[in-house]
């Protein structure tokens, strides 16, 4: 029960998120007037998104799994609320630094606790766990173009906010927290890591190219959801329901991905699924703008599935590389 709930729960939040993505390119711009400030939108949550990870992780040691899950959406809900109140680009930057440190929770320590749950596993869980996330996107990817035609306004914040303390409800009345005390040493995560664990770990070579990788990740997920789309609406003239159908197909190529991607890379090894989904993901970034409009779709979907399938594999690679202190630690932020 608790791991479908926890699955529902990312679920509902990403709906609500699916809904806003298409609004907020579009929203910066206007308060703006220059497309570059969409790319503020990607900034400021992947600055407040990093810098969290650690902190959230020693206090989930602490604290507990459950607590700092349940924060995150609440979290989530109070950036929905200063989206719909925002009359200045800077307030809605502003909310997604809120939203960067609300979801890192979401995206960093549920599939870690799923992993605990099931360690024979990890891939597939992981799998479907970001599926479940990215299934949450695509539906409410696909409930914004149809809300556009209806709302006019804010109000998909709103729901948005709403969401996410209905995912954070959940999360209290269904999930437990694991037993500390009768969990195994190699299955509880025991305290943060000191400096002189950490950096031997940094300096292998094979664990420093997945995380130059997990860079290039995290590069093509910040231009899928902001730059990609304000080059859209900017200089291809795309309509609020385009750019929603193309945040829905992004979500539903990364969704396949991930279901795929996970159980192949507990089969046939994570590295080799790394190596193809980087090289999907560079082939389509490279080429998206060159080509006609009805090809710019088959490579951003490219892109995208490549993009799914590395940081799936990535996350399981690094669960697999390090000891169990470094769980949290080193835990790959999908976002």
């Amino acid at each position: 029960m608790a791991k479908y709930s926890v699955n529902l729960s990312a679920f509902l939040l990403m709906f609500g998120v699916g809904m806003t993505v298409a609004l907020l390119p579009r929203k910066i711009i206007h308060l703006s007037g220059t497309v570059e400030s969409a790319g503020y939108l990607a900034s400021a949550f992947a600055l407040t998104f990093v810098l969290a990870q650690i902190p959230i992780g020693k206090l989930s040691d602490r604290y507990g799994f459950k607590l700092l899950l349940i924060c995150g959406y609440l979290t989530c809900a109070c950036s929905g609320l200063l989206y719909y109140f925002a009359d200045s680009a800077g307030l809605i930057c502003i909310g997604r630094m809120l939203q960067g440190i609300g979801e890192v929770p979401v995206w960093a320590l549920a599939p870690v606790l799923l992993a605990i749950q099931s360690p024979g596993r990890k891939g597939k869980v992981m799998g479907g766990y970001n599926a479940s996330l990215h299934c949450g996107l695509t539906a409410g990817s696909l409930s914004g173009i149809w809300t556009g035609k209806v709302w006019q306004g804010n109000e998909v914040f709103l729901l948005f906010a709403g969401m996410s303390v209905l995912g954070g409800l959940l999360l209290l009345l269904f999930v437990k927290e694991p037993n500390r005390n009768a969990m195994t040493a190699p299955d509880f995560i025991k305290g943060a890591p000191g400096k002189a664990k950490v950096l031997p770990f940094l300096g292998k070579a094979e664990n420093s190219v997945v995380f130059a990788g997990i860079l290039l990740y995290g590069a093509g997920y910040g231009l899928f959801i902001t730059m990609i789309p304000g080059f859209l609406i900017h200089f291809r003239h795309s309509n609020q329901a385009e750019v929603g159908m193309f945040f829905v197909l992004f979500y539903i190529a990364i969704s396949m991905s991930q279901m795929v991607a996970g159980p192949l890379s507990d089969k046939k090894g994570r590295k080799s699924v790394m190596i193809l989904g980087l090289a999907m993901a560079g082939t389509g970034l490279a080429l998206f703008a060159q080509v006609s409009q009805n090809w710019i779709w088959v490579m951003l979907t490219l892109a995208a599935l490549g993009l799914g399938s590395y940081c799936v594999a990535a996350l399981a690679f690094l669960n697999d590389s390090v000891s169990h202190e470094f769980k949290l630690t080193f835990h790959t932020p999908n976002r």
